[in-house]
Order: structure tokens, then C-alpha cells, then sequence
């Protein structure tokens, strides 16, 4: 195998490597992310139990003025009672008076009903609020380990990027531009082994001569179906008898 092939050999395997890390990363931030959003749903939830709270409470304050304001109708019809004499009067406030007074029991029912509500969803977000100091301890644990394990990543991809350069200051610039060509469309398949005469990144087989030029080594050579680079392995190349 000639020199360049090994380089781009060599380059080529420090790309799959510093490639093959993208799924773990995406595991891990996955993972980071699931935690963030069983968070997010619970202050979701949180923030819709205080709304609800506030709203219920909002209806009492409605409820109690309205028996206020009730209650001083109730008064002022007692006052004119007293001074109306025709029957006819008196069955209008007393119909009145009796309408009054079923808008305060039914005042009074709805806010004791609203109490309970009130009370119910307070003991909810008391519940809740105890799962969100739990689920956020759970995500500062998760975030420390992913940011442990994301810098072991960018350690080693650090280390993969230095042999990298010194690969790239070596090989010739043409070679280099013509592997990142092939590698825009070919990913971590831009060169490939050949095996029993076929080529490893289209599985399809090569000629003969491609065949007897690939064991020369003189030149690059491409598939003539992928237009990959091709290569030898070294167990695989022919020895000279």
C-alpha cells in the first residue's frame, strides 16, 4: 500500500471516529432533555393548578360580594315593608325578598363548593411541588454526568482532531482536496477496502485491470461504479513470487 493510500486510510478512520461519537452525544442530550421535560410538564402542571386557584378564589370574592350586596337589598326591602299597606305591595317584596334570599343560599353553596375545589387543588400543588424538588435534584444529577461524559467526548475528539492535523499538514493537498470531495457525498465511506475483488462501499465488482492498477498502488483509483477511493488491505495484497 503506498503512502498516501495509508494516509487517507488513516484520515479516513479518524473521521469514522470522531463521527461515530454524534449518536452517543444525541443519546446523552436525549437523556438530559427527557429529564427537562418531565420538569417542564410538571411547572406546566404547577402553573396551571395556581392559575386555577386563583380563579376559584376570584369567584368567592364574587360570590361574597354579591351576598353583600344582596344582603343590603334584603335590608332595604325589611325598611319598605314597613311602609307599604296594599296587598299587592306586599307579595312583590315578598317575592322579592324570596329571590333575594335564594341568591344568598345559592351564593353560599357555590362558595363552600369552591372552598373544597380551592382546598383539593391546593393539596395537589403541595404534592407537586414536593415532585418538582425531586425531579429537579434528578436533573442536576443527570446534567452532571452528561457534562462528565460530554467533556470525555470532547477530550477525545480533541486528541482524534490533533492527529488529524498532522495527517493533513503531511498528505498532499490535492490528494487531501480530492478525499473531501469524494467524503461531501460518500460520508465515512469515501474510501473503502477492496475484498475478493469487489469494492466495500457499492459491493459491486471491479474489473480486472482496476484490479491489477489498485495492486501497482501508482495512482488513486476510484470504483468505476461509485467512483469511491479504493484500496488494499494489507493481508489482502498479492505477494510478488
Amino acid at each position: 500500500m503506498s503512502n498516501y493510500i495509508k494516509e487517507l486510510v488513516a484520515l479516513s478512520q479518524i473521521d469514522k471516529r470522531v463521527d461515530s461519537f454524534a449518536p452517543t452525544v444525541k443519546k446523552i442530550e436525549k437523556r438530559v432533555e427527557k429529564e427537562r421535560k418531565k420538569l417542564d410538564e410538571l411547572d406546566s402542571g404547577i402553573s396551571t393548578l395556581k392559575q386555577q386557584i386563583e380563579d376559584n378564589e376570584a369567584k368567592m370574592a364574587s360570590y361574597e360580594e354579591q351576598i353583600a350586596t344582596t344582603s343590603e337589598q334584603l335590608s332595604s326591602i325589611k325598611k319598605k315593608s314597613a311602609e307599604v299597606s296594599t296587598e299587592k305591595e306586599i307579595k312583590a317584596l315578598e317575592m322579592e325578598e324570596e329571590i333575594a334570599r335564594e341568591k344568598i343560599a345559592f351564593a353560599n353553596d357555590e362558595i363552600e363548593r369552591l372552598a373544597k375545589v380551592i382546598e383539593n387543588k391546593k393539596a395537589q400543588l403541595e404534592e407537586k411541588d414536593a415532585g418538582r424538588a425531586e425531579l429537579l435534584e434528578n436533573l442536576e444529577s443527570v446534567e452532571r454526568e452528561a457534562k462528565a461524559e460530554l467533556a470525555g467526548i470532547e477530550k477525545q475528539k480533541a486528541e482524534l482532531y490533533a492527529e488529524r492535523e498532522k495527517i493533513v499538514h503531511d498528505i498532499d493537498q490535492k490528494i487531501l482536496a480530492f478525499y473531501e470531495k469524494i467524503r461531501k457525498w460518500a460520508g465515512n465511506t469515501a474510501i473503502v477496502p477492496v475484498r475478493k475483488q469487489a469494492c466495500y462501499g457499492c459491493f459491486l465488482k471491479i474489473s480486472d485491470k482496476t484490479y491489477s492498477d489498485l495492486i501497482r498502488g501508482e495512482e488513486i483509483i476510484n470504483c468505476p461504479h461509485c467512483g469511491r477511493i479504493l484500496y488494499l488491505e494489507e493481508e489482502d495484497s498479492p505477494t510478488e513470487g
